[in-house]
């Protein structure tokens, strides 16, 4: 069996005001159905190692983690090794719902935008409210990044993570170390 390989491998960006890595590879699963059947939440929460979270929110333990999408989607985070058993798991728990897992993991980049100034590096690439009174850790979005699709949160202050299709993952890493760049700071937040 073959190695698993990020999409930029591991790409790292350290010169500016803040930190840029590439998280490597990600096991992730979305999960679609109906959020407030039992089954589901159940079946859910064995995976991830986390409670169902609320809308807008992302709650994380170690590699394990589930994200709030939309009204009938969670994305469930694991160790990649262990996302195809998880899936199995899953599937094998949901039989006879109505709901829909599938391995998303060599579809998508991670990075992690790191430091003091990550809210300010972020902020000019989101059409989100990134204020520290009303972005706080734990909250998640789907957005753009520039001009891409992307979901960030934040699993505590001073870190962001970034979801992206693998295919915009290079463009997404630039437009990050761009933000980032030594001497671009905006002074907002």
């Amino acid at each position: 069996m073959s190695e698993a390989v990020s999409a930029l491998k591991n790409a790292v960006y350290i010169a500016g005001i803040a930190e840029i890595s590439e998280m490597g590879a990600v096991g992730m699963i979305t999960l679609r159905g109906d959020l407030a059947a039992k089954p589901l939440q159940k079946a859910a929460v064995a995976a991830a190692g986390v409670n169902v979270p609320d809308q807008r929110q992302c709650l994380t333990e170690g590699t394990g983690g589930m994200a709030w999408m939309s009204p009938d989607e969670l994305l469930i985070m694991c160790a990649y090794d262990d996302a195809n058993a998880k899936l199995a798991d899953l599937r094998d728990k949901l039989a006879g719902t109505h709901a829909l897992a599938v391995n998303v993991s060599d579809a998508r980049a991670v990075f992690e935008v790191r430091g003091p100034k990550a809210r300010e590096v972020m902020a000019k690439l989101a059409p989100v409210d990134l204020a520290p009174a009303s972005f706080t850790p734990g909250m998640f979005r789907r957005t753009r990044i520039a001009q891409v699709p992307a979901a960030f949160w934040m699993p505590q202050e001073g870190v962001f993570r970034v979801v992206c299709f693998r295919s915009v993952a290079q463009y997404v890493f630039d437009v990050l170390c761009v933000a980032a760049q030594p001497g671009s700071e905006v002074g907002v937040f």
